[in-house]
């Protein structure tokens, strides 16, 4: 089973509205400031949205835990894999721009760390049992706003910056390492079936293009 426990974010205050950026609808072009950060960083475009750049794999291994073979097992949940190993971490930068303003609902079976490296933006979570929790991620910690947090897996979440927000740039630790195998996108059944009509109405442009 996902242990569902993060210090990080277990305290946040949860009740920040989500509103919907005008920027979803109506792209903008990246400033000179955002497309000097993805030539600098060579960032390429995420299938998820907005851009990122794996920097760091690391070369040690261990065992797969969501091959439900293994000896350290610690949840099948979704397509098992049969692979033997995995990557102890692995690192990326993600960046959100108005021109991609929305990373789409998703889940890893991984744990993410999460670390803001400039800008501002906000987070959704949905967690397995329906609860709905949305933060700020930013600079401003007297607003509540918060610069790391660590995304159990098994939890899907969304992030987006709002018309306030030129850019988000983060890095990523995945815990053990990322692989396309362990990351699933959420449809608007399993949205419905977690959170009722009324929310996934408000919620599913979140899922993105379907």
């Amino acid at each position: 089973m996902f242990h569902l426990e993060s210090p990080t974010i277990d305290g946040i205050q949860s009740d920040v509205p989500i509103h919907k950026p005008q920027y979803v609808d109506n792209p903008l072009p990246n400033s000179p400031e955002c497309q000097q950060i993805i030539d600098h960083l060579q960032l390429i475009e995420h299938r998820e949205g907005g851009y990122f750049k794996e920097t760091d794999r690391s070369p040690f291994y261990m065992h797969n835990p969501y091959n439900p073979d293994s000896p350290e097992v610690i949840n099948t949940v979704g397509v098992d894999s049969k692979e033997i190993t995995r990557n102890y971490s692995t690192l990326i930068y993600y960046l959100i721009t108005p021109f991609i303003p929305l990373g789409r609902m998703h889940r890893n079976r991984s744990r993410i760390i999460h670390i803001l490296q400039k800008g501002s933006g906000q987070y959704v979570l949905v967690y397995p049992d329906g609860t709905v929790k949305t933060f700020r991620v930013g600079f401003d910690f007297a607003a509540g706003e918060v610069a790391q947090w660590v995304v159990p897996g098994g939890v899907w979440k969304a992030s987006f910056i709002s018309d306030k927000d030129s850019h988000l740039l983060i890095s990523e630790v995945v815990v053990p390492g990322f692989e396309y195998l362990d990351h699933t996108f959420m449809e608007y059944a399993e949205l419905l079936k977690l959170v009722g009509e009324a929310k996934a109405q408000e919620l599913k442009w979140l899922l993105g293009s379907q």
